[in-house]
């Protein structure tokens, strides 16, 4: 398999005479295809939405194209609740999913009168402090325990994950919530990252369906939705399998006319909150060769860093490259792809089998439209990089400037130790 660049060598050098590199671009054609289909997958039902992590890209351009698309936002903070307030983005276009949630916080969540999603039994009071009056409708995290298992294979681990409620303390949460006055509730969990297989949202639908079933029989709550969060994954290596979101909106739509409908529940609306899945295999983060090194491996130097792509270095995560101008060279040099932060997991790739690189060569690092800028950071003063969307017809806009010194320093009081004059 062949992974391409969504941008040429000619287009790159176009934008870069404007807005020098590394900066990371977005295509905004794939943003809104993959939208359409993600939307034409859950078309079975009526009330389907996409609420976009916005935690994964946050830049109220992107949040706009993506609400032009029909999908709402998904926050996690105070501040994701006012860019998403400032993109117009606000009551029950918005589900906000936290934890260890801050005062001011689930304040402005009510206040807007978003979707709150509870992440433990406590939070009830909590909201309850909060809250002059209770929301009509209230999401509670599930967290099951045990390991997620799909076909015999542990897809992740809920037990070590810090999200999420027992079935337990759900129904307690729910009987609390009702005597309170909400009237209508919803089921969120989230129980593995980055799947590859379309059998992950139908197998984690099966699960918070039954529990669905179990809570109403329980409780007698209505369930209005069912929240299946993220975890879609992206073939961030050639060889990968990828999704397909057709076959993965099918396979719940069995799910819920096999457990849901025969139980007098066909009314829950299902919701997602991708973001890995919407935004990365749309964004590359480009690059420019600035030096290169011989000793006991061959070296190529950029002008990108782990501060502007920190999952290399975080994770040991795989991103493929893309030489541009040189898509079809033969793959004959191995490298390691660096960056100058003083520390040597700042590699973005390592003995990766290349096409020969000059100085001032222009390269494409794939996927990085999701947490590539957003998990930014200043580490040996390094300046966070520009933002650029390549518009449907051609043309490049400026959606996020590059960091300057003023930035950096913009927090900080140098004044006590300027010279006397």
């Amino acid at each position: 398999m062949k992974k391409t660049p969504f941008i040429t060598l000619d287009k790159a050098k176009e934008i870069a005479a404007q807005i020098p590199t590394p900066f990371h671009v977005y295509d905004e054609a794939g943003i809104r295809a993959n939208a359409r289909a993600l939307k034409a997958a859950f078309a079975w039902n009526k009330g389907f939405r996409e609420y976009f992590a916005v935690k994964a890209t946050p830049n109220p351009y992107i949040l706009k194209v993506l609400n032009e698309e029909g999908c709402g936002a998904d926050c996690s903070s105070y501040t994701e609740l006012l860019l998403a307030e400032a993109v117009g983005i606000t009551g029950r276009d918005v589900m906000f999913s936290s934890n260890v949630t801050p005062e001011l916080d689930m304040r402005k969540a009510y206040e807007m009168g978003v979707y709150i999603n509870l992440d433990d039994a406590t939070h009830v009071d909590f909201l309850e402090k909060i809250a002059d009056q209770m929301p009509d409708t209230v999401c509670l995290r599930y967290n099951p325990g045990g390991s997620f298992t799909i076909s015999n294979t542990i897809m992740d681990m809920p037990r070590d994950a810090k999200y999420g409620m027992t079935e337990d303390q759900m129904a307690g949460a729910i009987n609390r919530l009702t005597k309170l006055g909400v009237k209508h509730f919803g089921i969120h969990a989230f129980l593995a990252s980055n799947t590859t297989t379309n059998e992950y949202y139908p197998e984690l639908a099966s699960n918070l369906f039954r529990l669905a079933v179990r809570l109403r029989n329980a409780t007698g709550a209505h369930i209005s939705f069912i929240n299946l969060s993220g975890g879609i994954g992206v073939d961030y290596r050639p060889e990968q399998p990828c999704c397909n979101i057709g076959i993965i909106g099918e396979g719940v739509r069995q799910r819920y006319e096999q457990i849901l409908t025969p139980n007098g529940m066909d009314d829950i609306a299902i919701f997602t909150e991708l973001g890995r899945f919407m935004l990365a295999p749309y964004g590359h983060l480009i690059s420019t060769v600035l030096h290169q090194k011989h000793i006991y491996r061959e070296y190529v130097g950029l002008d990108a860093c782990a501060a502007d792509l920190m999952r290399p270095a975080m994770y040991g995560a795989y991103h493929h490259i893309t030489v541009l101008g040189k898509e079809d060279a033969i793959l004959d040099h191995v490298y390691d792809v660096t960056g100058g932060l003083c520390e040597n997991n700042d590699k973005f790739a390592i003995e990766r089998s290349l096409p020969a690189i000059e100085i001032g060569d222009i390269l494409a690092i794939h996927d990085t439209g999701a947490h590539g800028h957003s998990m930014g950071y200043n580490y040996n003063g390094k300046l966070r990089p520009a933002e650029v969307l390549l518009k449907e017809d051609g043309s490049f806009q400026l959606i996020r400037r590059a960091e300057t010194p003023a930035d950096y320093f913009a927090t900080l009081d140098c004044t006590p130790f300027m010279p006397k004059v």
